[in-house]
């Protein structure tokens, strides 16, 4: 029997792994890093025990194998969870847990080994009769078989995948796919194979135990991804046939099978416009999306999996499953500008209505990485929690996990909230016509601004703010007087203070009417209609250097910045600049480019890695690179100067 666990990780999966342990009675033991320690994590704080890492970088930290064992076996732990990412897939240091005579919660190494590479794993999976698509060698690829997709034979999360269009591109690219997987893995293998255009991502979720028995836990659908990687899961995946159902189980099962799983794992498949199913890839963990799962066959899969380490035996068949579930990852990232990761600190983040439910009634469920007044750091994955809804039909779970989401107040860093709430009203994800290319079909409507929500938030800012520093309402002059002035988010907003309350003056809101304004709610009239606002700012006065207002609606919320009435010239930059979106470490710059190159628009200059993602520095003009202050492997803070480009004379455009 396990009686106290590490889990060799951190985050929202740490945190899930000890809720568990909490309620079986087992003990926790936690693993941080210098960035966590400094950062307060929830991992640390909810563990009974914990064990430093020196480092920040993942590569002294959470990818050291063998400090984790040591910490295992300090701390008195008998066993270690790997979590997901991490370690969690490499066969090295599941002997290693074994060999020091710990329990390994996760399958067999030599599962491990033989799906650790996608490559190896394809030709197992090919010899097994497991339907997959035909690899296409790079060096002999031609224009009959583009697009391609190559894809890193180590690791996942959407490193080192890049889909070529175009044969002049794919030398490029294949450097680049192998250098981010060398960088991510340390393995800079990759392959390529048809790119299906318009394919959904769905896998299953798989049980097995030492004694024969492989339960296959119904389909997911996790088609919503950007960067090739996941944003919105349900399960069951919508819209399949019962023949095409019963083909993705059974070769799930066969799939397990041939390597002689054990645990939790996910077989993942791409299935083509016309039904077609074929086999991507087998993941030997527990997934991000696995919630899903559990709240339709109402099973804990972390409790499962400890049972299944400790020898325990599977019932012959799973239960049945019942209703329908959708999750939502909640990223600290910003859509709208190439989902650039947005570290800082986390001011509120609460989702109302979370486990109140009747009994067999619609309910939600969060599983978080961070809570009210933690800080996202520039090091690792920038989701801060998991919110899942369950309901008896997709359209109730769906409908549910919408308003909860539009709900909850998520204060601090930029986040992806709002496309969320909008990608689950969309109607092609409503009705199930959606597929992997969601996003790049409809991220620019989805991340569009709403002008006249955002004005009216603006008022809302503007109001509440002017009670708080003390100019209530009656605050009146007989005289006329110049409207005050304050512009938050780019908008002006000038009202005026009368004896009946606020008045706006603006003919952009002229039809708004002032209802009520207290210093953190602001009722507005609207065409006819009360609307409430409810604002909060976390700035000077409260220990913080953040100068934004958050301004929740029932329709939308609003992260307005607050402008001071006059600028600071020394804030101004010299056209061209590229400065650093987030902080990060510069991991190249582009093949023979240096100061008093000539350079184009939109041309990729620096990769900057964040947030274990790769971000693209582009050339805002074309004209000459007169400055370049990165170097690969140098650390930069947000807003620093990467490089500087003049643009061309109009004439030699």
């Amino acid at each position: 029997m396990i009686t106290s666990l590490l889990v060799a990780n951190r985050g929202e999966i740490a945190c899930r792994v000890f809720r568990t342990c909490r309620e079986r009675g087992i003990g926790t033991v936690a693993v941080f890093s210098d960035a966590d320690a400094g950062a307060g994590a929830l991992h640390v704080r909810e563990a009974d025990t914990a064990v430093r890492l020196p480092g920040s970088a993942p590569a002294d930290t959470y990818l050291r194998g063998d400090l984790i064992v040591k910490a295992a076996l300090a701390a008195g732990a008998d066993a270690v969870h790997p979590g997901y990412g991490f370690l969690s897939e490499s066969a090295e240091f599941a002997r290693a847990v074994l060999d020091a005579g710990l329990v390994w919660v996760g399958p067999p190494p030599e599962a491990i080994e033989t799906m650790a590479s996608k490559t190896r794993a394809k030709e197992l999976m090919a010899a097994a009769g497991v339907p997959l698509l035909a690899p296409v060698d790079p060096a002999s690829a031609t224009e009959a078989d583009l697009p391609l997709l190559l894809k890193a034979a180590a690791g996942g999360g959407g490193r080192g995948m890049r889909v070529v269009r175009s044969l002049d591109a794919l030398a490029d690219e294949l450097a680049a796919a192998s250098a981010e997987a060398r960088s991510a893995f340390g393995d800079g293998e990759v392959f390529a194979e048809p790119y299906v255009e318009r394919g959904r991502h769905v896998e299953v979720q798989i049980l097995a135990d030492a004694y024969g028995t492989v339960w296959a836990l119904g389909t997911r659908d996790c088609s919503l991804q950007r960067r090739h990687q996941k944003v919105i899961e349900e399960s069951p995946a919508p819209g399949l046939t019962a023949a095409l159902r019963a083909t993705l189980t059974d070769a799930a099962v066969v799939a397990a099978r041939a390597v002689e799983y054990r645990g939790a794992g996910t077989v993942e498949f791409l299935i083509s416009p016309a039904g077609g199913a074929y086999f991507l890839e087998m993941n030997t963990r527990l997934q991000v999306e696995h919630p899903v799962t559990e709240e339709v066959f109402g099973l804990d899969l972390v409790a499962l999996q400890l049972a299944l380490a400790e020898g325990a035996k599977l019932p012959p068949e799973p239960p049945s499953p019942v209703g329908h579930a959708v999750e939502a990852r909640l990223y600290a990232e910003d859509p709208s500008r190439g989902w650039a990761p947005q570290p800082g600190r986390v001011h509120e983040l609460t989702v109302w209505g979370v486990g109140a439910t009747d009994a067999g009634g619609p309910r939600l469920r969060v599983d978080a990485g961070y809570t009210s007044g933690d800080s996202v750091g520039v090091h690792y994955d920038s989701m801060l929690a998991k919110v899942i809804a369950w309901a008896p039909t997709r359209a109730e779970a769906v409908r549910l996990l919408g308003d909860a989401l539009r709900r909850a107040r998520v204060h601090g860093p930029v986040t992806n909230r709002e496309l969320l709430v909008r990608s689950l009203r969309h109607p092609d994800f409503t009705g199930g016509q959606f597929d992997t290319g969601f996003y790049e079909r409809h991220l620019d409507a989805l991340t569009e601004s709403d002008g006249e929500g955002a004005r009216h938030a603006a008022v809302a800012a503007a109001l509440a703010d002017a009670v708080r520093r003390g100019h209530p309402v009656g605050g009146w002059r007989n005289l006329a007087s110049q409207p005050q002035t304050k512009t938050y988010g780019g908008y002006e907003v000038r009202y005026h203070r009368t004896r009946d309350g606020f008045r706006v003056e603006d003919d952009a809101v002229r039809a708004v009417r002032v209802v009520a304004v207290t210093p953190h709610r602001v009722t507005l009239e609207v065409d006819g209609v009360q609307r409430h606002f409810d604002v909060a700012e976390y700035g000077a006065e409260y220990g913080n250097d953040d100068d934004h207002v958050y301004i929740d609606s029932p329709t939308a919320s609003y992260r307005l910045l607050a402008h001071p009435r006059f600028t600071d010239p020394r804030t101004a930059t010299a056209p061209g600049s590229l400065l650093a979106p987030m902080p990060g470490t510069v991991v190249r710059i582009a093949h023979g480019i240096g100061e008093g190159s000539a350079v184009t628009a939109g041309q990729p200059l620096i990769w900057l890695e964040a947030m274990k993602m790769e971000h693209r520095i582009v050339s805002p003009a074309s004209g000459t690179l007169t400055a370049l202050h990165a170097a690969p492997g140098s650390q930069v803070e947000v807003g620093a100067l990467l490089a500087v480009v003049t643009d061309l004379p109009q004439g030699e455009l």
